[in-house]
């Protein structure tokens, strides 16, 4: 089984995860727009780089795990809703692609590593810790993002093998 964690927003990432261990992970392909050049993500890339990944595959054993995000206080009307298009974005993306989704609020995965109340940076430094052979790709502080999806990825296949 390949599940595909993802951390949405523009600076986001993307893991493919098969058989407990990390195969793969990449940062969200993002695009310039409009007359200020602003970010967004890049649907038609996501696509192409889920599609490159997942050919060995048959549908019935992908899975994809997005972390279900929401409102949060203190941030702008603009940013939110921004956030909100890339999520859609993704649902989208992945709907087209006949992709089965799973969506799980940060504060379920946070609590299953211990995470809850912690800085951004402690994913990071818990992935490190549960896949050494990773670390590598996760040296930045601003690679939190990476790690985001590994544990999104990483939480659904624990508590999905233990449901089987």
């Amino acid at each position: 089984m390949l599940i595909i964690g993802i951390d949405p927003g523009i600076s986001g990432a993307i893991c493919f995860f098969e058989d407990g261990q990390v195969k793969e992970i990449i940062d969200m392909p993002t695009m310039s727009e409009g007359k200020k050049n602003k970010r967004q993500i890049n649907g038609p890339q996501i696509y192409n780089e889920i599609s490159i990944r997942i050919n060995k595959f048959i549908k019935k054993d992908i899975i994809v795990v997005i972390e279900q995000v929401s409102a949060m206080p203190g941030q702008g009307v603009t940013s939110m809703f921004n956030f909100g298009q890339s999520f859609g974005v993704l649902k989208g993306v992945c709907s087209a692609m006949q992709l089965s989704m799973y969506f799980v609020r940060p504060a379920k995965w946070k609590k299953y590593f211990g995470l809850i109340k912690t800085e951004k940076d402690a994913s990071r430094t818990k992935v490190i810790e549960i896949f050494p052979y990773i670390s590598s790709q996760l040296s930045r502080k601003k690679d939190s993002n990476k790690a985001d999806s590994i544990l999104i990825a990483s939480f659904f296949y624990n508590t999905y093998k233990k449901a089987e």
